[in-house]
């Protein structure tokens, strides 16, 4: 039986993966080949979460439970990472 449910995870994963791997790859492009890169996981992260934690909490009205169980995270780390990127 062929399953017709087109979840939006379903849809996103591939093309969210390819534009990462595109964006870290003109990263390193544009870097002198003098000088190794530090820290990358990290600038990724002060990158890609404050935009995402913003995202998040426009869709769900900034109910920071519902925005929890969709990022699949706790509460109480939700309302860290909200506090460290000044997100209100």
């Amino acid at each position: 039986m062929k399953n017709n449910n087109k979840s939006f995870d379903n849809y996103a994963k591939k093309p969210l993966k390819d534009e990462v791997r595109k964006a870290m790859s003109r990263y390193f492009n544009q870097l002198d080949q003098k000088n190794t890169p530090i820290d990358v996981y990290q600038l990724v992260l002060n990158e890609v979460e404050p935009p995402l934690l913003r995202s998040v909490m426009q869709f769900s009205n900034n109910n920071q439970s519902k925005a929890a169980k969709i990022l699949g995270i706790n509460r109480t780390t939700l309302r860290t990472k909200l506090k460290k990127y000044k997100i209100e």
